[in-house]
């Protein structure tokens, strides 16, 4: 994941700003740990090992949005079906709303052909965001790959309307990328509306936002997991991490990804009720944020809207 968003964790120095109001958990457990190839690579047995927080996505779509990109990288952000010579192909696009179906799709390289062979990015080969063009109706999933490089997953699209689709992956041997398309599903489009929210009520949890989001520099956000008035203490690795932050500019869509700037923690190491970000937004607006963390053995999701604030 590249550029515009450079979200990395500085938990040290977040804690002593928010020490008062925060009560940040350690984690427990072990230490911290072109053309492509025809095969695909394969999947690692121990944890990652980017590291929480060595991949991190995504940025403006062009430089001339104020954010400085690194010499030779290729910035993406979701906004094309196509970049650096490789292409996401869907199989289809239509769908039925609220009825089962599969997404299939390739990556092809440059000469046409599916590409086989990604690297592991956070315990996966290949990162799937689908949500509708009103940011309602969010889901991470995780493809298969199958035979001749088709990538398989089942899919439901919640209500009618249009479905923006990333692909976030590394092909091995190529720059990281994350690729988007659109999904239709058919039927009455009442769009959802979105108005800036810092508190997200998921299940039973409760999760909160603080800090700003200041356009041009990095801003420190925390998110703090509680349920039933009690602060969650044991939040448990998710995709060798401890949370996972899709952020969404609202006015284009422009994907960004973060991962805490952590050691990866083991399987059975826990952590919270705190989870540290640090995000570098390349322009003002408002973002839809959507945090994945994992309690008591299931994966939930908060959604927040946070527009940026000027720098003081």
């Amino acid at each position: 994941m590249n550029a515009a968003v450079r979200l990395s964790a500085y938990a040290a120095a977040l804690a002593l700003a928010f020490g008062a109001a925060w009560s940040i958990g350690a984690a427990v457990g072990g230490p911290a740990p072109a053309p492509a190839p025809a095969v695909a690579a394969p999947l690692p047995t121990g944890p990652d090992a980017h590291g929480a927080g060595g991949h991190t996505t995504v940025g403006a779509p062009t430089a001339a949005d104020g954010h400085s990109h690194r010499a030779g990288e290729i910035v993406s952000a979701g906004l094309v079906d196509t970049a650096a010579g490789y292409t996401l192909v869907p199989k289809t696009t239509t769908y039925r709303p609220r009825t089962s179906g599969e997404l299939a799709f390739t990556i092809t390289g440059s000469d046409g052909s599916p590409v086989t062979a990604f690297d592991v990015e956070h315990e996966k080969r290949l990162h799937l965001i689908v949500v509708r063009r009103d940011t309602s109706g969010f889901q991470h999933l995780h493809p298969t790959l199958g035979p001749g490089g088709v990538w398989r997953v089942p899919i439901t699209l919640p209500e009618a309307g249009v479905y923006r689709v990333y692909a976030d992956f590394v092909p091995t041997g190529g720059p990281e990328l994350v690729l988007g398309t659109d999904l239709f599903a058919a039927g009455d489009f009442e769009p959802v509306p979105s108005a800036p929210s810092r508190v997200a009520q998921v299940g039973g949890y409760q999760v909160r936002l603080d800090g700003d989001l200041v356009p041009g520099g990095p801003s420190q956000v925390f998110a703090t997991v509680s349920k039933d008035g009690a602060a969650v203490t044991d939040l448990e690795p998710y995709l060798g991490a401890f949370g996972h932050l899709v952020a969404l500019r609202q006015s284009d869509l422009t994907y960004l990804h973060v991962h805490p700037d952590a050691a990866t923690p083991t399987p059975t190491d826990r952590s919270g009720p705190g989870i540290a970000f640090t995000a570098d937004v390349p322009t003002a607006g408002t973002y839809r944020l959507f945090l994945d963390f994992r309690h008591d053995g299931a994966v939930r999701t908060a959604e927040f809207t946070v527009p940026t604030r000027e720098a003081r």
